[in-house]
């Protein structure tokens, strides 16, 4: 076959690799780095077992964007080699004193328990033969898409005197939790006397804190904020860990990474300078500007920087008038990688809910921008714009089938955008939300924009548990940061820190901090600390524990200083801790209880549904979910609430797919007549136009959209398809396949419409005829709204031939992925009755 990339696959023992947390080298590398040993000191504060960063407890006086990057070294946590016979005192690499001796041939696989920005050594005082070396984000060597300088992550290293240090482009970096050392040839023994990650950090502390009852939300928060550190780079948010080719900051990428970053570590000097860097770049997205925009306005929010956002004024209001001009029919060149966004750049301006959704988007920024320059004292700009929203608010109802066509990601961007209504609300929940299977959107990026939506609904227990199966699911896979793309299968279908699927974003990265605005939905709805009014002069503390959470506690950096809060409806104890400058409004969460009473500092301040004067606190008002203390002035204020009554369980959705997976049949081979194709058949050619093609009356069309026609070479054996009915021993030698290495195009996407609904089995054919040791992944979609219908299927062993069987009721999209191996392939369909054995 043409097109292919050829890789070597190395099969590991699944014993012997559990890794431990990371492990921080004492010293520096023997050889020069391009940047200076880390300038920390290591806090007296237990270890918080809830962060991936190796550095969590470490503290910079006073970081600045001006800071230059750092380096710290990584040991490996866990080892082991495919050839145990060539290795002796692999263990020791893992401790205080590294002597491993090398017998032979063979390759040492390295944990370094988490992911860092970062590049790999090796140190030998008598090293001999031929070694390459390899790093990957998973726990297989690992190849990106064609692009960067070494598009397959192994080279042999670069010596500088005893250590060997694997050099893949002129940073150096990349996304490494793995290391490998492929010994090639070997005359003697020799040593390695040490293993070691050299990662790059941007000093940055952490300003803000989370914790709650749920550990895993804790996990969340930190991961995220972890997510964003290691993409602080000299001078800009990152947007890219692993190097694909695209290394530069993403104006829309870096909208969720800079507002974790406000939270987490409050660095609004390089908030305000990448926000300057990335002021007039939209990285030929259209939505990207609008982002920007969101982006500025987080940032006044948190910093009160009311220069700055004048500064920027002229820029976004051209921003604004260009989005406005394009109002009716917007280009869409992106706007996320989930299929109903129309798979990233594969088909986004065909879409209309894309269109829909931008134009929402473009509400929202015209709102927000509205506000913010009305605070400055621009009140005739601000009514302008404000005017803008509502009217095209008002224009949105005057389609009478808006709320019918719009689905998940232009539901939620109209919802944040408040042009919806509560009724509106509840039918846009009811048909978009509520479902967990397609709630959930394919990547992290768009799906904080989903969990703001559920939060403004005031559906707090719905959005934690999609927040669960969403960046839960990463972490229980292994991850330790977060992913451009996922879908919540992943974490069931793959081994732990297994390769994952390469899909419509091509070669998936597993560190992008566009995932990371979970931190920030944590801190100001779940902890509930946000500003009303820039820089914190007013602030509101609203905590949302819904159902399934008893305790909350964090801190947020404000310019005034930290405001720190904790709330436990177990104990009945909360606190608040206010700097001076600021006054807030306090919310004690009666998570379906009755509250009786409210004690503030020992003196009662609640009682019987009144309010009882206390020092620091203005006043009390009841809602259905709040004691609302007012007007609280800066101090320290320990609070014990006395409340009667149950939390209401809470109890999520099941997972439920209209589609579903019948078996694999690994036996029939290539002779598919009178097993399968019953009811028709679709086989792929060996050239465009050359399909074979028999399909049942029902079905109106099967076409291929994503992925290249071609032939096997040898083609003449029973794993190669029947080329039909009384065809004798005739095979066809016609196979789909992508376009890997090439950018996006790690995917095979296929289309079958009906004529009229109809129930029937749908058969999916694969063989891996050159054994190639091809990997894939095949998610199956309704045709007409583009939600998942099947979870991710991996089908890993499949030489032999394999057919992956679905019953379906509907139009259907199929779409095959990537693994590993030179590209995902794909023969032939089948079609047959339902329930056909």
């Amino acid at each position: 076959m043409s097109g292919a990339l050829a890789v070597s696959l190395l099969v590991w023992p699944s014993a012997g690799m559990q890794a431990a947390g990371p492990r921080i080298l004492p010293g520096i590398s023997p050889i020069t780095e391009p940047y200076p040993a880390l300038q920390a000191h290591e806090s007296a504060q237990v270890a918080n077992p809830a962060s991936p960063d190796p550095l969590v407890n470490f503290i910079w006086t006073h970081p600045q964007a001006s800071d230059g990057l750092q380096t710290y070294l990584l040991g490996p946590v866990a080892a082991s080699t495919d050839r145990p016979d060539s290795v002796k005192n692999l263990e020791s690499a893992t401790g205080g004193h590294c002597q491993v001796v090398v017998n032979g041939t063979g390759t040492m696989r390295f944990d370094f328990g988490v992911e860092s920005a970062a590049w790999l050594e090796f140190d030998s005082p008598d090293f001999s033969g031929a070694v390459d070396m390899s790093i990957s984000e998973y726990n297989e060597s690992a190849v990106v898409n064609a692009g960067p300088e070494n598009a397959v992550k192994t080279k042999v290293p670069v010596n500088h005197g005893r250590t060997y240090r694997l050099e893949l482009n002129q940073s150096l970096y990349e996304g490494a939790r793995f290391g490998w050392i492929h010994v090639r040839t070997f005359d003697k023994p020799w040593h390695i006397t040490a293993v070691r990650l050299v990662c790059q950090v941007k000093p940055a502390n952490y300003a803000g804190s989370f914790a709650c009852s749920d550990p895993l939300l804790t996990r969340i928060w930190y991961t995220g904020a972890y997510t964003v550190k290691l993409n602080l780079l000299q001078d800009y948010f990152g947007a890219i860990l692993m190097d694909r080719g695209d290394r530069h900051s993403w104006t829309g990428d870096a909208h969720p990474a800079q507002a974790a970053a406000l939270v987490a570590f409050g660095n609004r000097d390089f908030v305000k300078a990448n926000l300057d860097r990335t002021a007039t770049g939209d990285n030929g997205i259209e939505s990207y500007s609008l982002y920007w925009i969101l982006s500025l306005m987080d940032y006044y929010r948190y910093s009160g920087d009311g220069d700055t956002l004048r500064q920027h004024a002229a820029n976004a209001k051209a921003k604004l008038e260009h989005a406005g001009q394009i109002y009716a029919n917007p280009g869409i060149s992106f706007y996320g990688w989930d299929e109903r966004l129309g798979a990233g750049f594969e088909d986004p301006n065909n879409i209309t809910e894309t269109k829909d959704a931008y134009r929402m988007l473009f509400i929202r920024a015209c709102g927000e921008f509205a506000q913010g320059m009305t605070s400055i004292g621009e009140t005739e700009v601000g009514t302008t714009y404000q005017k803008i929203a509502v009217q095209r608010g008002a224009e949105l109802r005057k389609d009478g089938h808006w709320l019918e066509r719009f689905g998940l990601h232009a539901a939620a961007d109209a919802i944040n955008a408040g042009v919806t209504t509560l009724p509106e609300q509840a039918q846009l929940f009811a048909r978009e939300f509520s479902e967990r299977a397609t709630r959930c959107s394919f990547s992290s990026f768009n799906q904080y924009f989903v969990i703001q939506a559920m939060a403004r609904m005031n559906r707090y227990d719905e959005a934690l548990a999609s927040i669960r199966d969403h960046w839960g699911g990463q972490l229980e896979y292994g991850g330790t940061c977060f992913f451009e793309t996922f879908w919540p299968a992943w974490s069931h279908v793959l081994e732990p820190n297994g390769a994952v699927p390469n899909c419509q974003s091509g070669y998936t990265s597993l560190c992008h901090p566009w995932g990371a605005g979970i931190t920030k939905w944590l801190t100001e709805e779940t902890l509930g600390i946000k500003p009303v009014t820039p820089g914190f002069a007013t602030y509101e503390v609203f905590p949302h524990l819904g159902r399934t959470l008893t305790a909350v506690s964090g801190a947020v950096p404000t310019p005034m200083g930290i405001i720190r809060a904790s709330f436990d409806v177990t104990t009945g104890q909360a606190s608040l801790v206010a700097p001076a400058g600021c006054v807030g409004r306090l919310g004690i969460p009666s998570v379906g209880k009755s509250i009786k009473s409210i004690r503030v500092n020992g003196k009662p301040a609640w009682e019987n549904g009144a309010f009882h004067s206390v020092a620091g606190i203005g006043g009390a008002s009841l809602t259905p979910d709040f004691v609302i203390f007012t007007d609280v002035q800066p101090g320290i204020y320990q609070i014990a609430v006395e409340a009667t009554g149950e939390t209401p369980k809470f109890t999520d959705v099941p997972w439920h797919f209209a589609a579903t997976f019948v078996r694999e049949d690994h036996t029939t081979r290539g002779n598919w007549i009178g097993k399968y194709g019953s009811a028709g058949s679709y086989l792929f050619g060996e050239a465009t136009g050359k399909d074979r093609i028999q399909l049942p009356g029902y079905v109106a069309s099967v076409t291929h959209r994503q992925g290249k026609t071609g032939g096997w070479t040898s083609p003449a054996d029973e794993r190669a398809l029947a080329e039909g009915p009384g065809s004798g021993s005739a095979r066809s030698g016609g196979v789909l396949y992508c376009g890997n290495p090439a950018a996006c195009q790690q995917c095979l996407v296929v289309d079958v419409a009906l004529k009229q609904p109809a129930e029937y089995q749908l058969a999916l054919y694969f063989v891996d005829l050159d054994r190639k040791g091809r990997r894939q992944s095949v998610e199956l979609f309704d045709l007409t709204t583009l939600k998942l219908i099947a979870p991710t299927r991996v089908f890993s062993d499949f030489t032999g031939g394999t057919y992956a069987v679905y019953n379906c009721r509907q139009s259907v999209r199929v779409r095959v992925n990537h693994i590993r191996g030179d590209n995902a392939v794909m023969s032939g369909l089948f079609f047959d009755p339902p329930g056909k054995p």
